[in-house]
């Protein structure tokens, strides 16, 4: 069963590039590791999360239905970027905006540190990332339950990223699901839109029958580059994934 409260991202302890910075904010509910070829500015980055959140908040106060929808939402003209691309995404898989909310802020907050001139950037808020590399990354899939497919990960190169990889899962953490998937990974050039579509997917797998309509449902949204599902013992995939242990 999951559960509401706050679980220890154990699976940061997996990271063993020690030639990268690790930095990690924790603000409200965003708690996010930023890994980097370079030294951060942590109050860049805290201020960043800051903005970011304050423009969610904010909208949220204005338009209530913003943070509790399960469908998409039309939204203001002159509402914030990071809103904007919130509802456009969500719009793509079908769900609720904030189901993006995750893939979002790791995409605005890479794409920020792009622009001060880093060159690997790994942006982690809770499984799902935004990636940027000069060097081959392999990114573990965590399934919980299944024992099968401990050690397994994607292999990712850089001239596939800059790229979103976000996961949702019905079994593990404290995240909304109306599914029983153990992992749903989904590739795109936009961590909001493998957000939504990580979450949209997931809801649709309950048991092993459900894993093909869903893999065809994720693969018809334009923007899916590749995606993975795991259901206990079993695996489907289809695009731009790559494999190793």
């Amino acid at each position: 069963m999951k559960t509401s409260k706050y679980q220890r991202r154990f699976y940061r302890d997996w990271v063993k590039d020690k030639s990268l910075y690790v930095t990690q904010i924790i603000a409200k509910e965003t708690d996010i590791r930023v890994t980097t070829d370079k030294a951060v500015d942590k109050a860049f980055i805290e201020e960043r999360i800051r903005l970011y959140r304050w423009d969610i908040e904010r909208y949220i106060e204005r338009d209530h239905r913003f943070l509790t929808a399960l469908r998409p939402l039309p939204v203001e003209p002159n509402a914030p970027l990071i809103i904007k691309d919130m509802a456009n995404q969500s719009k793509e898989a079908n769900v609720g905006p904030m189901a993006t909310v995750a893939g979002s802020i790791c995409e605005f907050l890479g794409r920020d540190l792009l622009k001060k001139g880093y060159k690997d950037v790994v942006i982690e808020n809770g499984g799902d990332i935004f990636l940027k590399t000069r060097k081959v990354r392999l990114i573990g899939i965590y399934s919980g339950r299944s024992k099968l497919w401990d050690n397994l990960c994607l292999k990712i190169k850089p001239k596939e990223t800059p790229l979103g990889i976000c996961t949702s899962s019905g079994t593990i953490g404290h995240s909304l699901s109306f599914g029983q998937a153990d992992s749903v990974v989904i590739l795109s050039k936009s961590a909001s839109l493998a957000d939504a579509v990580a979450t949209a997917t997931c809801n649709r797998i309950n048991f092993k029958q459900d894993l093909q309509k869903a893999l065809d449902f994720a693969r018809r949204i334009k923007g899916v580059l590749g995606i993975v599902i795991i259901l206990k013992n079993n695996l489907v995939s289809w695009g731009g994934i790559e494999f190793s242990k």
